[in-house]
Parts: structure tokens; sequence; C-alpha cells
């Protein structure tokens, strides 16, 4: 018989000390001798979710929150928990139920803040991480923490003072800078270029400055007209990343082979059909296309709502294949979904876009990369609509390497090198060759440039396509008050111009061996 309480201690000091492992051996003894003590079912479940023991630490917290539903960092690590496996949905109505019970401290409050960031809920972000500034105005993370989610609701200005509160507090918080340079067009007047180069004199050394502060100065430097320090601060931050995240594009080039092997004809469609809703209308193409933008002009539509960039489709259907690692990165991955059933797929979809989706008839989900899973789509949601953003191959691909995307994502490892954007587009053009191929009429394709410069026939094709009658405000894009998770937030909110079309021919020079790549795999590009 072992003396609980002593035991009980001595997982409290291995769950202060963050030895997790130790955490769960001193569990394991307890809950032989009691099942139904909350606190030991709460260390369990941060232990197992620090450890990505996910099931695991879902089935902890669950239990502590049952035990005692009023413990508010119980049911906000339960959040935490859902969010990190992707149940968005679940994780938003914990939280909000977190929220009424008064939160007094920050670390949950950072927690929740987290969690609404996640799914994205940037008002209910903002809320909590206001708090967290309240409590703790000294701790720098709340602040950039606050600053994202008021940027998303439109309030730069709001979010540059947090910011420039934040690097006060803490010059070495890299990602607040490259925040500043992203919140708006820098001037002449107004920019940040000799304080980056100071820091990077200083910290040029640690990688995390390395790649940011270049990003920051190669974003500064372009707003000003000066390119080629531009280019050169983007090659040396995006070469920092490449150190940091080691890739082979070979990874990426399987992946679309075994999509390609996937779906060899459209005789290979399943029998069973998928989900009838009309109400999902996917965008889709590849990154920094002007996916927001196009976002923006359909969710202007009173019958359309912007439920942001969602991960759910992607989610559920790695859950329906049952397949222990990344279905994507599986050699055979028709044989990793042929047992799906493509009808409740599509039913599990929809209902997990709830709350967001459920205001208006319709609803967009725009995640970029969902052009990996059109053909998936296209199965489980037969009516929903898919629209794919084309851009010119150049004015993509540069628009890919100068900017650092979530790094946290496999998706965009190869943005750190321009060869690699080269080989990674070429592939994406292909692929969408080969859905148009198998899906004729299922996806509409909305060129950038006629998009900015003829944007109501555009506009009035796209909706027609969608099947949504004409409304004005469509082109009114501007007034649009949904909020913008993306940190070039400034750029959506002014009215549609045409000054990024050809942005490439800044830097010509410097893109004569893509040029060369895209044109031997018969893509052509602006002369």
């Amino acid at each position: 018989m072992i003396d609980s309480t002593r035991a009980y201690s001595k997982l409290v000091a291995a769950f202060n000390q963050n030895d997790w492992p130790r955490v769960q051996q001193r569990v394991t003894q307890l809950l032989a001798v009691t099942q139904n003590d909350a606190s030991v079912h709460f260390m369990a479940g941060v232990a197992c979710m620090c450890m990505h023991q996910m099931p695991r630490a879902l089935e902890h917290l669950l239990k502590a929150t049952h035990l005692e539903p009023r413990r508010v960092e119980y049911v906000a690590q339960y959040a935490c928990a859902l969010s990190l496996t992707r149940r968005f949905r679940e994780a938003r109505l914990v939280a909000d139920r977190a929220m009424t019970l008064s939160p007094n401290d920050v670390q949950t409050l950072g927690t929740l803040g987290t969690v609404y960031k996640q799914a994205n809920a940037h008002v209910q972000s903002a809320n909590a991480f206001r708090r967290a500034v309240a409590l703790a105005p000294e701790q720098a993370i709340h602040h950039l923490n606050l600053a994202y989610a008021l940027n998303s609701l439109g309030d730069a200005e709001g979010a540059e003072q947090e910011l420039e509160t934040c690097v006060r507090l803490e010059p070495r918080h890299w990602y607040a800078h490259l925040l500043l340079a992203q919140l708006r067009k820098q001037t002449t007047e107004h920019n940040h270029v000799e304080r980056l180069h100071e820091l990077l004199q200083r910290h040029g050394h640690d990688p995390g400055a390395d790649l940011l502060l270049n990003v920051a100065l190669g974003k500064e430097y372009d707003d000003l007209g000066d390119y080629p320090p531009a280019f050169e601060h983007y090659s040396r931050g995006k070469a920092a990343g490449r150190r940091i995240r080691p890739y082979a594009f070979t990874r990426d080039e399987a992946m679309f082979e075994a999509l390609h092997r996937a779906f060899p004809s459209a005789d290979a469609e399943p029998t069973m059909a998928g989900d009838p809703t009309n109400e999902p209308i996917f965008i889709i193409g590849m990154p920094r296309t002007g996916t927001t933008l196009l976002d923006r002009v359909l969710s202007s539509h009173p019958e359309v709502r912007s439920a942001g960039e969602l991960q759910n489709f992607p989610t559920l259907l790695q859950r329906a294949s049952g397949c222990p690692t990344a279905l994507l990165s599986e050699a055979d991955i028709a044989a990793r979904t042929r047992h799906i059933d493509w009808r409740q797929l599509g039913a599990a979809y929809l209902a997990s876009t709830r709350p967001v989706s459920g205001e208006t008839p319709r609803f967009i989900d725009k995640m970029p990369h969902n052009f990996l899973y059109a053909g998936f789509i296209a199965r489980a949601l037969p009516n929903a609509k898919i629209v794919c953003l084309r851009r010119d191959p150049l004015d993509t691909c540069i628009g890919n390497f100068r900017h650092l995307f979530d790094q946290e994502s496999g998706f965009y490892d190869y943005s750190f090198n321009l060869d690699d954007i080269g080989r990674y587009y070429i592939q994406f053009d292909r692929l969408m060759a080969h859905w148009r191929k198998l899906f004729p009429g299922r996806i509409h394709e909305v060129q950038y440039e006629a998009l900015v410069e003829n944007t109501e026939a555009t506009t009035r094709e796209l909706l027609e396509f969608c099947k949504l009658p004409w409304d004005d405000a469509c082109l009114r894009s501007e007034d649009n008050a949904t909020p913008v998770s993306t940190p070039n937030a400034w750029q959506v909110r002014a009215p549609i111009y045409g000054r990024a079309i050809g942005h490439w021919r800044h830097y010509e020079p410097q893109l004569r061996d893509l040029r060369w790549r895209l044109a031997s795999a018969g893509i052509g590009t602006a002369g």
C-alpha cells in the first residue's frame, strides 16, 4: 500500500518541475488507489499533452472537468487539448465555458486567448489577452498576442501600440519586429530600418533573429522601393529559416505523385455519394495569390459568411482514414481512403464548422492549401463550390519567397528557396490540371489580375458559379468588417488596387533561373 499523501507531494513536485515522465509515473501510482481525484487527472492530462499523447490527455482533462467543473484552469487546459487536436469547434465552446468562470490568472487567460485565436474567434481572443495585459502589463508576450488579435480586427493603431510595448519590454521578441514591419506600408518618414539593423548587428548569431529580422528588413526595404537590399535580406532570412527547418523537395514531390495515383481517373469515383449540402464555398490556391481579397469580396455578399482558414476538412479526412501518420505522406493514399464513408465525412465536416458557419445560407472555407484536398472535397461534398485563385506565376513565386509562413506547419517548407518554390508551383499547376480533368465544372478559376482590373465582371461570373444573386456590396469589400487572419490585414481592408500586379519585375535580375524553370515546364509568365 502506497502512502498517497507522500506520493501526491512527489507528483506535485514533479509537475512543478515539468518532469512529465515522472508525473506520469506518480499518476499511475495514485490512480491505483484513487480514481476520482480531479487534480491528479489534471496533472496527468497536462503531462500527456506536453508529451504529445493527445488521446490520453483529452481523457484525463475531460475527467478533471467532470469532477471539478468550476476549476477554470482545468476547463482551459481541456480547451487547449481540443485545439491541439484541431477540434476547434469544441475547443471554442469549452473556452466559452471557461470564460464564464471569470478566470483571473494570466496563464489561464493566455491559454484561452490562444485557443480563441486558433478557432478564428478574434473578438474573444482580444478580450482574453486584454485581461491578461491588465493583470500582467510587464509580460511582453501578452502584448504581442493582443496585437495580433487587434490587427485581425482592423485596429492597426492599437496593434502597433501593443507591439511597441512588447519590444520595449523585451527587444528580443523577434516576431514582434516582423509584425511591426508587416502592419502597414513603411515610408521614409515612418520605418524601423535603423532599429532592425542595430538589432541584427548585435543578435545576428541568434537563428531566430537571423530569420525574422532579415525578413522584416526585406519587407521594409521593399516598401521603400529599395529592391536590391530587400532581396538580399529576404535571401539571408530565408537561408536562416532553411537551416532551422531542413527540407528536400523530394518529400513534396512524392506527396503530389501519391495524390495523382490516388485519383487515376474519373471512373475511379466512389459509388457512395457525399453529403448533399451546398453551404460550403472553398477558396483554394497557392498562398500569396490574393485568396484573402477574394474571400473579402465574396463574403461581402449578405448570404455568405467567411469562416476563415479552417483546417477542419484535412483533420477530419485524416481521422476518417485511420492513418497513424500524415495521410498525404502515404505512398498509397487510395488504399488508406478506400473505406471512407464520404457522406459521413461531409456531414462531419459541416457539423464541425458550427457555430462559425451557421448564420448565413453559405459560408467560405478559405484554406489555400485545400487545393491538395480538392479531390476528396469533391467526393465528400459534391454540391460544394470550389474556387481556385490563380495569379501570374512569377508574382506568386516571389510572393511566397517574400513571406514568412507559419513555421509550425509543414505545408510551407518549400518557401525558403526560390528554386524549391518554382518546383512546388509546377506541381501545383499540374495537380490543378488533374483536378479539372477529373471533376469538370466543379472548380471555378479566378485570375487575380482580372479580379483587380475588372472587378465587377469577374465577381458576376463568380457569383453565377456559386449560384448567388448579384449584390453591389461585393464591389465594396473594403467595407467588410469581418476579422482577417493575416499580418497584412491593412492591404485587404483598402479599396481594391492593382499596385501588386507585376511586382516581380522589381526582382527581375534575381528571377532568371526561376523563369527558366517555369518555362521549361511549359508555364508561361508575363513578358
